[in-house]
């Protein structure tokens, strides 16, 4: 993977302590962790090279314009992974893609 702007790197570490996660790891990507749930948390500045790193959850962390590259991407991947995708912009993110939730039976 490219270098990653560091900024996106503290945004994405602020947004998940904002949420209740406790932050883990001290480079670009990183782990957050609530309750049972273990998020690896990888911000995105390009796509040279996707982590297809271990663990259930994964999370992207980029700005508005790669959005839809980056879940493209994901989707052609099959990473075996449940991900979701935020963008940041600024001060301001927005979840753009979540995993599925659990299916309703009637």
């Amino acid at each position: 993977m490219g270098p990653v702007n560091m900024e996106l790197v503290e945004q994405a570490r602020s947004i998940f302590a904002e949420l209740g996660y406790t932050v883990e790891g001290n480079g670009p990507d990183f782990r957050a962790e609530r309750a049972w749930k273990v998020v690896h948390v990888n911000p995105v500045s390009d796509m040279d090279t996707l982590p297809r790193g271990s663990g259930q959850f994964h999370c992207f962390v980029t700005q508005p314009g790669a959005v839809d590259d980056l879940e493209a991407e994901l989707t052609r991947l099959e990473p075996g992974y449940e991900w979701a995708i935020i963008a940041v912009d600024g001060e301001e993110y927005e979840v753009e893609r979540a995993p599925p939730g659990p299916t309703l039976a009637a």
